[in-house]
């Protein structure tokens, strides 16, 4: 899979909502009514982590979930991580 240009990402990006860049990954803070709430987001975002074969680094802070997507294979981003961010913004 092929390393996306800055251009591509930033383009990419207009189409996502909350989604910044920071070095070489793709960020979003998700907020939920409390701790277990977020980690209901977790467990849902697993089974499709898990299909894609494409996982997020991923960081519980009590009632904030914070995913960060990068192909790490790549040295970059692709298009499998603005599809991981697709899918969790659709089951959060």
């Amino acid at each position: 899979m092929a390393r996306l240009s800055r251009e591509e990402v930033n383009r990419r990006l207009q189409d996502l909502s909350g989604w910044t860049v920071e070095g070489d990954a793709i960020r979003k803070m998700f907020t939920f009514a409390g701790f277990p709430e977020a980690v209901a987001f977790v467990d849902r975002l697993v089974p499709e982590a898990e299909s894609a074969d494409h996982h997020p680094d991923i960081t519980i802070n009590y009632k904030r979930v914070t995913l960060s997507y990068s192909t790490h294979s790549e040295g970059g981003l692709t298009d499998k991580d603005f599809a991981g961010a697709v899918m969790a913004d659709r089951v959060a």
